[in-house]
């Protein structure tokens, strides 16, 4: 018990200065889930604490991604008209972007020459973590290294969406929000929501689409990869 709550202490608390760190030199490189595993893994490792015993003393963190997910609806709801105006072009977006990403996991496990269930595990990388570590389950993989997938997708789409915005052409909060949300999903949506609230309505509404469309599809994903 005591060991639980030193733990989940410790894992809040090295967040929250994670974030005071990121709001003072906002980088790709200072992002909170970038630098809090980061510690963790070196205080696991100091103190010689088994990986499964971090895992059960925290694991009733990992229950709150499912509500945080939820959350995203507030901006999208108030953004509705937006999404009324556009639900063509982000229903395209959606299912253009899911199919390259699942297509591209697919190619690359392939040519890597990776089976069984690291490949089924890979696929689900670009959707946020609640949806991905179901999908994953649901077609055979395993859902704690899709989680690892999914994070580094998501440090390695906002690295890389900071740099398009900054050198594409992107003129529209449409366009700025999708591909922050299919390219990044919860931390291209935290992203955004920096950019602007339309930008962040867009890219969680596109991340919450994708989820769901994935997982409802994830039986016959794995039929055809299986």
């Amino acid at each position: 018990m005591l060991s639980a709550i030193i733990w989940s202490v410790l894992t809040i608390v090295i967040y929250l200065v994670s974030k005071k760190v990121h709001a003072h030199w906002t980088s790709a490189w200072t992002m909170p889930l970038l630098i809090t595993p980061a510690v963790l893994i070196v205080l696991v490792l100091v103190f010689n604490v088994k990986y499964t015993t971090f895992h059960h003393d925290t694991s009733w963190l990992v229950t709150l991604l499912g509500p945080t997910t939820v959350a995203f609806a507030v901006p999208i709801w108030r953004q509705r008209h937006l999404i009324r105006t556009h639900w063509a072009v982000l229903l395209v977006g959606v299912l253009v972007g899911s199919g390259v990403a699942i297509g591209s996991s697919f190619l690359l496990a392939t040519v890597l020459g990776i089976r069984g269930a690291l490949r089924l595990s890979l696929l689900p990388r670009s959707i946020s973590t609640p949806f991905a570590m179901t999908m994953s389950t649901d077609i055979g993989g395993n859902s704690d290294l899709t989680s690892v997938f999914v994070v580094l997708t998501g440090i390695l789409g906002v690295i890389v969406g900071e740099a398009l915005l900054t050198y594409l052409p992107l003129r529209t909060e449409l366009s700025k929000g999708m591909m922050l949300g299919m390219g990044a999903h919860g931390m291209g949506t935290a992203k955004a929501q920096e950019v602007g609230t339309t930008e962040g309505a867009i890219a969680g509404l596109a991340m919450v689409l994708s989820g769901v469309m994935n997982v409802l599809l994830a039986p016959v994903l794995a039929l055809m990869v299986g």
